[in-house]
């Protein structure tokens, strides 16, 4: 077998294949395997949408990486011990409350390039927040 990665690109019942093969003698994937693939994956994680797929062939051994569609979230904060996303439901009353409570500011820690974290440090262009 000579060494020649070629990628392929396979759209398949409603998933997006990306499949390397490392040698010229690699064996195709089959659609019983996308299938097979397919199953796995919905037996393994029920609560995801499976986006796309990357398939690195390589003789007999395939290695999988699954994708998934970004899962969308509100953001929930305690007010007035109260859970809320947003505060459209509260009454005149609350949203004074709201309004009026003392809000306690946490200092933002800046991290280097590295991860390390920047102890008394003014931020650089190159922390973790871009400030």
């Amino acid at each position: 077998m000579t060494t020649a990665t070629k990628e392929t690109h396979k759209a398949y019942q409603g998933i997006d294949f990306v499949i390397t093969y490392a040698n010229e003698g690699d064996a195709p994937v089959t659609e019983k395997e996308l299938d097979a693939y397919i199953k796995r994956d919905h037996e393994m994680n029920p609560a995801k949408h499976l986006k796309w797929a990357e398939l690195a062939v390589e003789g007999e051994d395939i290695g999988i990486t699954y994708h998934y569609d970004a899962v969308p979230f509100e953001r929930i904060r305690r007010i007035t011990g109260y859970l809320v996303g947003t505060l459209d439901r509260f009454n005149d009353a609350k949203r004074a409350e709201e309004h009026d409570r003392v809000k306690h500011n946490v200092p933002h820690r800046h991290y280097d390039e590295f991860g390390h974290l920047m102890i008394d440090a003014e931020p650089i262009p190159s922390c973790c927040c871009g400030k």
